[in-house]
């Protein structure tokens, strides 16, 4: 009767909380799954450059030491028609995510929008002459999807003044343009093009849920404040993440990991495939089962999923990206108020034993190539994880084999326990509680609920 006591107790104090402090934060933290979107120029290239295979992913330009005035002339050929803002959104909707981010600026500074304040965009320099942005605005509003927007702070490869210092001084900064990278300023940067773009992606564009900035670099703290505010006065519920810089993010990211990253609000972002944008040599790609186990271990610790797709240079997904979404659309569809909503219980997972090791791209020490870097664990075998909303517990159990359940971390409750069913069954679930565990069948047929083999024990507590 403990733990359900404690449980009961827990899930008061959240609920206290959420009513004290219910804001934007809350929200974007119920969502729990969210889709990321990859595109640029480097779609168009899909890892090739000079009929050979690129390093470093979409990170090419650096790589290959491409002058901004040739890796421009990419543009010339990018003219996505098959482009349908409608179409993505109606995907993320389906596969079961509540929000989108999308590239508005990547590292090679080339602004996916209609931007004013530098020609070096979609719509002045490609044949394209559309504004994806000001699409997807439009779509995430018919599907009450919340947008999102991403914008590579501290690096950009077609600006001069942008220094930077991993993993070494200059080490991914345009140097072969701009050699002196002692007489780069980063304010000069800031002022003639961060602040000019932010201001215009907030003002042009609808509500915006998150700016989500990468590569902090080296801004200044005092610079990372006036950004901050900068948001905060044109968009006061708009949220930044940790890669504002300085310690001035709303939640943090795990980036390629599913390692919680705060004790409070986190992220962690995913790709399918190894690059985050579209590359014609990918081959290998987490299957559907793999990416609903990830999603469910992130929620479970507290974190959302932000789940990358990189559309091809054509405007559409490719199709095993499709494939995928829609498996984990299948399984959502059944399984969504386990994911929704929802906080970590009082234990995390049903095992004890030590998890394979997941680290984020900054801890790992063999990272140093950040372009293609995956720290998330591959192995697949039958587990148990948790998560809780108001007096239900919810019992994922991931990559299940047999009938027989048996939860040591739900004991001595059998009391407590008013109700236990399987999400996407009608039969009723018999259960037997001692001391040690609570142990129940689940149905026969149980395997025929979803084609992802990660089902769902509803407990209903009094």
């Amino acid at each position: 009767m403990k733990k359900i006591y404690l449980f009961t107790l827990f899930m008061l104090c959240q609920t206290l909380r959420l009513l004290a402090q219910s804001g934007p934060i809350d929200q974007f933290r119920a969502y729990k799954f969210g889709m990321f979107l990859h595109w640029g120029l480097y779609a168009q290239t899909a890892g090739d450059w000079k009929n050979h295979i690129v390093k470093g992913g979409e990170h090419f330009m650096l790589y290959e030491r491409i002058p901004v005035n040739e890796y421009a002339t990419i543009a010339n050929q990018f003219n996505p028609i098959k482009f349908d803002a409608d179409a993505w959104v109606k995907q993320a909707k389906a596969a079961g995510m509540k929000y989108v981010v999308f590239t508005a600026k990547h590292h090679d500074g080339f602004a996916m929008y209609n931007s004013a304040s530098s020609d070096y965009n979609i719509v002045k320099r490609s044949p394209f002459k559309r504004d994806p942005v000001a699409e997807l605005a439009k779509a995430c509003k018919k599907y009450n999807l919340m947008l999102c927007l991403y914008y590579s702070l501290g690096r950009d490869w077609q600006d001069p003044d942008v220094p930077t210092n991993w993993p070494v001084k200059a080490g991914r900064s345009n140097t072969w343009d701009y050699p002196n990278e002692d007489g780069k300023v980063f304010n000069r940067y800031f002022e003639r093009k961060v602040k000019p773009q932010i201001t215009e992606l907030l003002n042009n564009y609808g509500p915006i849920g998150v700016l989500w900035f990468d590569t902090p670099e080296l801004i200044s703290k005092s610079e990372s404040a006036e950004l901050k505010a900068l948001v905060h006065k044109l968009q006061p519920n708009c949220l930044v993440n940790n890669r504002i810089g300085n310690g001035l993010g709303d939640f943090s990211i795990s980036e390629q990991s599913l390692t919680p990253s705060s004790k409070k609000a986190w992220e962690s972002c995913l790709t399918i495939g190894k690059n985050w944008g579209y590359n014609r040599h990918d081959s290998t790609w987490k299957s559907p089962e793999v990416l609903v186990r990830h999603l469910v271990e992130v929620v479970a610790n507290g974190g959302n999923l932000l789940l990358n797709i990189g559309p091809q240079g054509d405007g559409t997904f490719p199709d095993w990206a499709t494939a995928r979404l829609n498996a984990i659309g299948g399984w959502m569809k059944t399984n969504h108020e386990a994911i929704y909503g929802t906080q970590p219980w009082l234990a995390v997972k049903e095992s004890t034993a030590t998890a394979e090791e997941s680290s984020t791209i900054e801890a790992s020490k063999n990272a140093t190539k950040d372009a293609v870097f995956d720290g998330t664990p591959q192995t697949i075998a039958p587990d148990v994880y948790y998560t809780a909303k108001g007096k239900v517990i919810y019992v994922f159990l991931r990559s299940w084999l047999t009938p027989q359940v048996i939860l040591k971390q739900i004991n001595n409750q059998t009391a407590s326990v008013k109700d236990i069913s399987l999400l996407g069954s009608k039969k009723r679930i018999k259960w037997t509680g001692t001391n040690q565990e609570l142990k129940l069948d689940l149905p026969a047929d149980f395997k025929n609920i979803t084609d992802v083999p990660v089902y769902v024990l509803k407990i209903t507590t009094n």
